[in-house]
């Protein structure tokens, strides 16, 4: 470990101090303790989830940890830039596809991979299943800043020379990308997640099966409530009302896990 003597009685006196002032005990995440770990206490952002700063307000802890979680993700995001694990994806790639949204949101959804579009841009869904997220979103109260969003893969999947269109990630491509996305989750820490497709639950869970058999219940996933739902696209070639109004009633069901208020108007909704 490099973190000086100083810095780390310091860390142990803070969180003495918690301990002796709190019934619950002082807690860290993975990433912080490999923070810990990996640096000095000058570069660590987030030491533990309570804040060692007796003097800020409520509100000041909150920002102050809004601010940490932005610069862990940050870190995330240049070792994601750089990567070339998947040496064919580093090859072909404009750029790669992070994550966009608040770093401390309640709500996080996950979708599959990057597109022509979205490798173009540098953002998870953007045009059209883009849009219609938005419009899902917009009908929860939310908006896209409010919410985290993320891909399992970060690479858009390279296509044989000459061919056209998007092919699904291998399961080899997924497990290797996947630490990448766990990291993201433990730090935003959200109350709700939401998988937007099938591709999305296989590189999550591991699990293969149709959504018929997935959506429309509660899964948990590392103690944190999963939401499995159809991914915009599908919905975007099937116009079926009776499928867009699965989508909602599992969103209904999101908001009603983060105890959001829910009018009669939400409620009879269609997509």
């Amino acid at each position: 470990m490099h973190m000086t003597q100083p810095a780390l009685d310091l860390v142990i006196a803070a969180l003495e101090r918690i301990r002796e002032k709190s019934n619950r005990a002082p807690r860290a995440s993975r990433t912080a303790l490999a923070q810990l770990q990996a640096a000095d206490l000058a570069t660590v952002s987030v030491v533990t989830t309570a804040d060692l700063s007796e003097g800020l307000s409520p509100l000041g802890q909150q920002l102050k940890a809004a601010r940490n979680k932005a610069d862990l993700l940050t870190a995330v995001r240049e070792r994601v830039g750089a990567c070339t694990k998947c040496a064919h994806l580093a090859c072909s790639r404009t750029q790669t596809v992070f994550g966009v949204g608040n770093p401390d949101a309640d709500l996080m959804f996950i979708g599959e991979t990057a597109n022509a579009d979205e490798d173009q841009q540098g953002e998870p869904f953007v045009r059209h299943a883009g849009q219609l997220l938005a419009k899902i979103l917009k009908t929860m109260n939310f908006a896209r800043e409010d919410v985290y969003i993320a891909n399992i893969l970060k690479c858009r999947p390279d296509m044989p020379a000459g061919s056209f269109g998007n092919r699904p990630p291998t399961p080899t491509e997924m497990q290797t990308c996947r630490p990448y996305l766990l990291e993201q989750i433990d730090i935003i820490q959200p109350s709700v997640l939401v998988a937007l497709g099938a591709v999305a639950v296989e590189g999550l869970l591991g699990t293969r099966a149709t959504m018929r058999e997935l959506r429309g219940r509660w899964h948990i996933y590392n103690s944190i409530p999963l939401m499995i739902t159809y991914h915009p696209a599908y919905l975007l070639r099937n116009q079926a009302p009776s499928e867009k109004r699965k989508v909602w009633e599992d969103m209904l069901q999101v908001l009603e896990r983060l105890e959001r208020p829910i009018s009669d108007r939400q409620r009879n909704y269609f997509l």
